[in-house]
């Protein structure tokens, strides 16, 4: 949507391995790529700094969001004057069992504005395919948020989340949304089946942008293989963007 006060926002997609440093190292490129081109809001994937071989991999590296993970990505936003949205974030829980699937935001001075715990954990036998269990090592959010940026006003949200449609009511209708926000990590076999199809309904019935549909793409070990498929929509229910395999997109003209 073009405007007087327009402005510019990337979205990434990437593909995240076991390897926090080399994860942190597509990021910083992404960031100072987008940056070059006057972004204000870069939007990175589900697990965008680590994907674990197994579930207790993930347990391992949790650390809490002032821990020396996070704040490298504080130092990214700060450095580059960027608004960034990280989704979901391996956040540590309560306890050694449990972690928190976290959607932060992070402002242009690197301050963390607003953090999200995926509320709905990809529980899902697949037909033919594995099956997922997210609630073994991860503790459900409970509370939805929201928070005003240079973009609008931003809704996050959580992979699973989008099929979940009550919660996107919610987020229009009592929080006033503009802009949500769906990073994703999503399995070959559902995305094939509904991701595009569930993104449009998302818009359509919100009369929002989901520009944030920032996904995992590929294969990330052995067992795990996401869908990737970026996919940037307005609030008529129209694709304006789209983007398969690991790159990252400038979304020009959202007000």
């Amino acid at each position: 949507m073009a405007g007087a006060h327009s402005v510019r926002v990337a979205v990434a997609q990437m593909t995240s391995i076991n390897d926090l440093a080399t994860n942190f190292a597509t990021c910083s490129r992404l960031v100072k790529e987008a940056a070059s081109a006057g972004t204000k809001l870069l939007c990175f994937p589900e697990n965008f700094s680590y994907v674990g071989d197994k579930d207790a991999d993930n347990i391992k590296i949790a650390e809490p969001l002032d821990g020396p993970i996070m704040q490298g990505y504080c130092s990214l936003a700060r450095e580059s004057s960027m608004w960034l949205s990280l989704g979901g974030f391996q956040e540590k829980g309560s306890d050694d069992a449990h972690l928190c699937n976290t959607h932060v935001l992070l402002d242009d001075a690197g301050n963390i504005r607003s953090t999200y715990r995926k509320i709905h954990l990809f529980d899902v036998d697949i037909p033919g395919a594995r099956s997922y269990k997210e609630s073994s090592f991860t503790k459900a959010g409970k509370d939805i948020v929201e928070i005003d940026s240079p973009v609008g006003r931003l809704d996050p949200t959580v992979c699973y989340d989008l099929r979940f449609p009550e919660l996107y009511q919610q987020l229009r209708f009592q929080h006033e949304a503009q802009v949500l926000l769906v990073p994703s990590a999503f399995s070959k076999v559902t995305s094939q089946a509904h991701w595009e199809i569930l993104l449009r309904a998302r818009a359509i019935e919100t009369q929002c942008f989901v520009i944030a549909a920032a996904a995992q793409a590929g294969k990330h070990n052995d067992k795990t293989e996401s869908y990737g498929d970026l996919l940037i929509i307005d609030p008529w229910g129209t694709v304006v963007g789209r983007l398969p395999g690991e790159n990252w997109l400038i979304i020009p003209n959202i007000s």
